[in-house]
């Protein structure tokens, strides 16, 4: 065997602490229903915040969680100060963000449940663009915590054909899909309901005359399918 070469670096880790921080608005009575929402890239938890109000029925608690990469953008006018956002994963050891996605969403659950918020039986998770496959990993990994999961202009995990990890889950689904989508364009979604079905009973997929965002209509619709499923 021959010696290792000398002039080549041995690659490490450190483990450290990060915050990663969500915003709650309380229910008129407890415990309620619970929407968390979670924002694309680039975006925050202010934005997710801001949509889950519009589309949450009265009488849901509401929670925004950020995610855990920040980075810098450009200004909104020319000499003006920089802004930043927020991403959720990126293409590099991607496997690890999952993981501390999935445990912040735990973390806030449980925490909300012991403060007599929420009703642990009626979690609903809501994802648009980037985090949309995020939430579907974790609907189908941790297959008994939610009562639906609903994604937006997003995708399905990558290893959706092939990991051992997704389980099916009692969590009804609700899909959107934005016909003039750039990034997630009809021909690739088509096939997503199928898919979804293999491991969920309820599956609804609904295609609108949108690009990649979130439309009145599909927050009609998310509205009237919340109310449905939670009973409020």
């Amino acid at each position: 065997m021959s010696a290792p070469d000398q002039n080549q670096p041995v690659e490490l880790k450190l483990t450290a602490q990060i915050n990663l921080y969500y915003d709650v608005i309380a229910p008129p009575s407890r415990p309620a229903p619970l929407l968390i929402a979670l924002h694309g890239y680039g975006a925050s938890k202010w934005h997710a915040m801001r949509e889950a109000k519009m589309i949450a029925p009265e009488g849901f608690a509401l929670a925004s969680l950020q995610g855990l990469h920040q980075h810098l953008r450009e200004p909104k006018e020319k000499g003006g100060p920089l802004r930043f956002g927020f991403g959720w994963l990126t293409n590099y050891r991607p496997e690890e963000s999952a993981a501390i996605h999935h445990r912040a969403l735990i973390e806030m659950i449980e925490a909300l449940t012991l403060e007599g918020l929420i009703d642990s039986k009626q979690i609903f998770l809501l994802g648009f663009s980037q985090s949309c496959a995020l939430n579907y990993r974790f609907a189908f990994t941790h297959s008994n915590i939610l009562r639906g999961v609903i994604g937006i202009c997003g995708g399905l995990p990558g290893d959706w054909e092939t990991s051992e990890l997704y389980q099916p889950t009692r969590a009804a689904v609700f899909h959107l899909a934005g016909a003039r989508d750039e990034y997630y364009p009809p021909a690739r979604v088509d096939h997503y309901a199928e898919q979804l079905r293999q491991r969920a009973n309820e599956v609804e997929f609904k295609s609108y005359d949108a690009g990649h965002e979130i439309s009145p209509a599909m927050r009609d619709d998310i509205r009237e399918w919340l109310a449905s499923k939670s009973g409020v």
